[in-house]
């Protein structure tokens, strides 16, 4: 589940209710925090204008929580779906295996051949960096041809994407009870999973078909 940050009105501090609603859902429905992850939007605009760019008293609020939530303690998960590219230094370490061992000041003991192995690259963090600027998608074309407004507030792709992959094996079911332009079923399809996709607002369904469009006349 995503949520983003809120205020307090005409106060400059934050509300405390996302924190509640989370609690509320995983008590309410018997679920588990399995993991908080961050959505870090670099071109987020500045906000709340007020504080950040009026007053001068806080700094652009760019991120929101995302919470994986089970009601098992030990859901299905595979975070090799979902590796790093390797940095440049650990690509250069691979190929030299020379790096040095011996007890950091964090006090972890790498052992001499700890560095060695050839994963396929690196077990990412719980921070995902993901912008959602684009404006001449197929979607954004096919909205326009159809007269229809786009939603407003569109997810990245890289978000469904990292969770279906981490979580979900190809032909799995994967939901989305809060579709808005179904970004999620799209990029599930592209994996290869199902997907059913719930939304209130019938602009946002019809709008939604241009994800599917290719080659179709949309310039």
């Amino acid at each position: 589940m995503e949520m983003g940050n809120s205020w307090e009105p005409k106060k400059p501090i934050m509300s405390i209710l996302p924190l509640k609603a989370l609690l509320s859902f995983l008590e309410s429905g018997g679920l588990n925090l399995c993991q908080q992850f961050i959505w870090n939007n670099p071109a987020k605009l500045p906000g709340p204008a007020q504080w950040v760019n009026v007053e001068r008293i806080r700094v652009k609020d760019a991120f929101t929580n995302i919470w994986w939530m089970s009601n098992s303690v030990t859901p299905k998960a595979n975070n090799r779906e979902v590796l790093s590219e390797y940095s440049d230094s650990m690509k250069k370490l691979l190929k030299s295996k020379k790096y040095n061992s011996g007890k950091r000041p964090s006090e972890h003991n790498i052992g001499e051949t700890s560095f060695l192995s050839d994963n396929s690259g690196a077990i990412p963090s719980n921070v995902i960096t993901a912008g959602n600027t684009s404006s001449t998608d197929i979607y954004q074309k096919y909205c326009q041809s159809k007269g229809i407004t786009p939603h407003p507030a569109r997810m990245p792709m890289k978000i469904p994407e990292f969770f279906i992959k981490f979580l979900t094996h190809p032909g799995d079911i994967v939901l989305d009870p809060f579709a808005g332009s179904n970004t999620t079923g799209f990029v599930a399809e592209q994996l290869n999973r199902r997907w059913i996709s719930i939304e209130a607002n019938n602009d946002y369904i019809l709008g939604s078909v241009g994800r599917f469009y290719k080659n179709q006349g949309i310039n």
